[in-house]
């Protein structure tokens, strides 16, 4: 009986991974959920790419986990050198969760060579119950992480902290340039993201300067495996603003992978084409006078699209505080997106 008992109190029920097998595990799974089990300063100064932060230290640690995961998908926990995290995993293995532990912590991963990041990250969940993480790079560029694929959209260099893409991104499998304008076109950012396999999306204009890529003008479509891609309208509409994104030259896109629908806006007013948009996931709505939205014209672009969650981006100096209580029952999430 005493070594039944010590059995059954060593049993760990969460499982440890080396690095390779935890990497392998995130991009393959495809349903993973990324936890950070560190303290917020140490998860602002460089983590996984995707991983939430639930701090283990803090008294309501398994209430923020139950109100931020799900039982029926795995989760992944990791923290400085593997400690903080084997305690975690446990205590969400007794609340039912699938758990696995990243063995060596952050600190391994890293002498592995894996991939950080400071970028701040969302992550939602395909009608499959797959995982789309969106990196929130920053003004007008993302980079989404499906099924082992990046999708980089309008990738940047400047602006506020510069971005080294060739060290804190992969090569992207596909490129997408909503219009020639500086902080959305890059051609550094483009070539540091490219290799054989890239494929490039964008506008005539863009293309054009760049020598290649695929042309899509609004209303035209792009389909190559895991990614559909519909070129929706971007354009001004107010008088005296027509001159920066002139109707018919840029685009906005709908992204879909495996069922979610990403709207990304790019530079344009609340157009009426908007009210043909159906069945949007996320929305990246700008807001940014005159270049784009005023904060009256995303709320009422917001109400017209509907999405399920709606992300401010593109803003500037423009005080979007307001946003959330003009639109109540909508999923609002603010980032630094300035």
């Amino acid at each position: 009986m005493a070594f039944s008992l010590i059995g059954l109190f060593s049993c760990k029920g969460y499982k440890d991974l080396p690095a390779d097998a935890f990497e392998t595990m995130l991009s393959e799974d495809g349903t993973a959920q990324l936890v950070d089990v560190r303290t917020p300063e140490e998860y602002a100064a460089g983590h996984i790419p995707g991983a939430i932060n639930i701090d283990w230290f803090a008294d309501d640690f398994i209430d923020k986990a139950k109100a931020s995961l799900t039982t029926d998908r795995p989760v992944m926990v990791y923290c400085r050198s593997g400690k903080r995290s084997a305690k975690a995993a446990w205590k969400l293995d007794g609340n039912e969760f699938r758990t696995y532990n990243l063995l060596g912590g952050y600190l391994g991963w890293t002498e592995a060579g894996k991939r950080t990041t400071t970028y701040e990250a969302e992550r939602f969940c395909t009608p499959s119950g797959k995982v789309v993480t969106v990196t929130l790079i920053k003004h007008g560029s993302l980079e989404i992480s499906f099924g082992g694929k990046s999708v980089q959209v309008d990738p940047v260099s400047g602006l506020g902290k510069p971005t080294d893409y060739s060290a804190e991104f992969p090569k992207a499998d596909f490129i997408l340039v909503t219009h020639e304008h500086g902080d959305h076109f890059d051609k550094e950012a483009i070539a540091a993201l490219t290799d054989e396999r890239t494929a490039l999306v964008t506008n005539a204009r863009c293309a054009d300067m760049l020598g290649y890529g695929t042309i899509l003008a609004n209303g035209e479509s792009y389909s190559e495996g895991i990614l559909h891609v519909d070129a929706v309208p971007a354009y001004n509409t107010t008088e005296g603003h027509l001159q920066f994104h002139p109707k018919g030259r840029d685009n906005g896109f709908v992204i879909t992978l495996d069922g979610l629908r990403i709207y990304v806006a790019g530079d344009t007013e609340d157009i009426p084409e908007m009210s043909e948009l159906k069945d949007i996931d996320v929305a990246f709505l700008p807001c940014n006078q005159p270049y784009t939205m005023t904060v009256d014209q995303l709320v009422n672009a917001a109400k017209v699209i509907r999405p399920k969650v709606l992300i401010p981006y593109h803003y500037g100096q423009t005080d979007i505080s307001s946003v959330p209580a003009l639109l109540p029952g909508m999923d609002v999430r603010i980032w630094q997106m300035q």
